[in-house]
This record gives structure tokens, sequence and C-alpha cells, in this order.
């Protein structure tokens, strides 16, 4: 049995074909233009691929027919500024401009929501759409959050959102992660929302505002698909665990090398296996002395596995971003693409890797589809 992967690229979208123990890439779409993010909706099968184009805007693309042809749909755009409001980055004390900057990250709704989509952006800005992308609505509840005067951005000027956490146990039910503005939940649509952060430390801050939940900087949330209630991140100061749909979290202080990185991945059946790829700090990010390693916890963060045989382990400069390490619905495959154009696969859960490719454009993101 064949299973596929939508590798998302600086300079295009591959798409990876995995038989047996062989692995085939096939030619781009898209050739030279940076794709952030690529999924497939599970319910209906449809592609859906989000472009960067600078100075041209982002654009988003659909196939009905999978990627043989990528017709452009609607971008999520933001409404337009009123003259009464302002909006100021919490570091830069800049006003924030209204506009669609990055689509970072779309996920499919509930699979009780046939057609309903969620794009998370920068500046910071969550959309819905309902009718598989042909139109995107400005969800206004959650942009007027308070919170929002102490948001920053986490590696990009302004704050952006990452991770969007889908519940399966009912449709609407939805937790938001934003690099800096920590973590949300909302069970209704988007209508209302909660804080989802408690726990967090974000150690950039002053001490006495370091458990503030309004200024975390959550990597990249995942959710255990059989136990919902329990959520991972790899966050900027270390990794945290939920088991209680982000109401509270316990940081993991022990995990082999290093507990920064920015990719986390959890097992869909178990929520106490789970996989990180650390890297040296904030300030340094590449692998420790240069061996790329994975970590892997069985126990729910008391013990920690480091995952070296196949991957590169003297000189290894990869970066791992946070949307480039995705688990499958079997949790036995893992596929990890990093910043040097190099993408490995291993099949038996991190115990060994094969390479793909070692010639890629630099890895935006993967996904299994």
């Amino acid at each position: 049995m064949s299973t596929q992967a939508l590798i998302g690229t600086r300079k295009g979208l591959f798409t990876v074909t995995f038989e047996g123990a062989a692995a085939t890439v096939t030619a781009p779409a898209f050739v030279g233009a940076p794709v952030t993010n690529a999924i497939r909706d599970p319910r209906d099968g449809a592609l859906y691929a989000s472009i960067d184009h600078g100075h041209f805007g982002v654009h988003l693309h659909r196939s009905d027919d999978d990627g043989a042809t990528w017709p452009e749909i609607t971008a999520p755009e933001y409404p337009a500024k009123p003259d009464d409001v302002s909006h100021l980055n919490a570091m830069s004390q800049k006003e924030i401009d209204w506009t669609t900057k990055l689509a970072w990250i779309i996920e499919p709704g509930h699979a009780d929501e046939p057609g309903v989509l969620w794009c998370g952006t920068i500046p910071g800005g969550l959309f819905r759409s309902d009718d598989r992308g042909d139109s995107w609505q400005f969800v206004e509840s959650f942009w007027a959050l308070p919170a929002r005067e102490k948001w920053f951005g986490g590696g990009f000027d302004d704050a952006g959102i990452h991770s969007i956490a889908v519940d399966p146990r009912g449709p609407g039910r939805v937790v938001v992660g934003i690099s800096c503005g920590g973590a949300w939940r909302t069970d209704d649509g988007g209508a209302s929302w909660t804080v989802a952060a408690n726990g967090m430390r974000a150690d950039f801050m002053p001490d006495e505002l370091s458990g503030d939940p309004d200024t975390q900087d959550p990597h990249r949330i995942v959710r255990c698909a059989a136990v919902p209630d329990s959520l991972w991140t790899q966050h900027h100061c270390g990794i945290f665990r939920s088991l209680d749909n982000g109401d509270h979290w316990t940081e993991i202080t022990e995990a082999g090398p290093s507990t920064f990185g920015f990719a986390v991945a959890v097992h869909p059946d178990d929520p106490d296996t789970v996989w990180f790829v650390p890297a040296v700090s904030d300030e340094v990010r590449v692998p420790v002395d240069g061996k790329l390693v994975v970590t892997r916890t069985r126990d729910g963060g008391e013990t920690f596995d480091v995952l070296s045989n196949g991957l590169p382990q003297e000189r290894a400069y990869d970066l791992i971003y946070r949307h480039c390490l995705d688990i499958d619905a079997s949790g036995e495959q893992l596929l990890m693409g990093s910043t040097t154009g190099s993408l490995w696969w291993t099949h038996d859960q991190g115990d060994s890797w094969q390479l793909v490719s070692a010639h890629l454009p630099p890895i935006t993101s993967v996904r299994f589809t």
C-alpha cells in the first residue's frame, strides 16, 4: 500500500510517494514559488496550497484532481481598518498593517463540517471558510480580543497564527497557537474565546511577566486525535504538555540534548508518545554538537529516547521548521524536512531514518495525505 505526502518548499510544491521501502519524488507544482503550507482535506480529497509571492501578495490554490491542476481560489483578506481603531505591535509600538502578509496554516474543519476551512495568518488574524475556500470570513471576535494589545512577532515582525488544532469531539472546537500571543480555544466556531496558555513560561519576558498567558510563544501545538484533551507544544522556551485541552500546561524540563526547537508530532492513538527535533537555542539554531537527532518519549515526557540512526551525526546544520515534522494516521511513519532541503522518512516510529532527498529547496512544510 502506498502513502503520499506534500512537501512545501521555497521553490515549489513536491509530492512524495512511498511504496514499501522506496520513495519517489515528483516534479514540483508552482515551480520557483515559495509554498508556505499544503494539505489534503480528508473529507473530500481536495488539495490546498498557500503561496507567498512576496510583493505580489498571498495566493491560495485548490486542486480537485489530485494535483493535476491548481486553480486559484480566494485568499483571506483583512477588512478595511477603521479610522478610529489603533492596533499597535506591543514590541515595536508601530501600527499593525491590516494586510494578509502570510497564510501560515490552513486546516480542514471538523468531519461533520463539510467545506469548512480555517486559516491562520500574519499579522495574527484568523479566517474561516464555509465553502472550501471560495470565500473567507474574518473572525472578528478573535481579532478583537483585548489581549491582542500585548502580542508581538516571534520570528516575524507581527504576531502570527501557525497552529490550529481541531477537536474531533464536535464541530467548531479548535485551539489556536500564536507567536507571540499564547493559545486560545473556542467551542462555538469562533464566537467566543478562552485563553489556553496558563502554565507556559516565557523567559524572554521580565520575571514578573514570564507566566503571562497573553505573551507566550508556542512554536507549534498539536493534539492527540484519540485523546483530544491531550495537547503538546514545542514552545520557544521549552516543551509543555496539557491534559485538559489547554486549561493548564506543565513543563517537561529534560528531553535529550535540548528542549529548544520548533517541531512536534504526537501519536494519533497514544497521547504519551511524542517526537521533537532539538536545536541548541534561540540564538544558535543548529543541532547540538552538529548532530541531527529526534527525541521521542513514550511515557508522557518522563523519559526520552535520542534517535539518530540514519541521520547525519557530524557537521549537520539542519533546522526543522514548525510545520516540517509530520506523522501518518498509523502512527508508524514520520516525515521530516530541513532548511537545507533534506528530507527524511521513517516507517518504524523513528528507530531508523531513510534519506529521501538531499537536494530539495529549503523545506517549509511536510504533510502526509
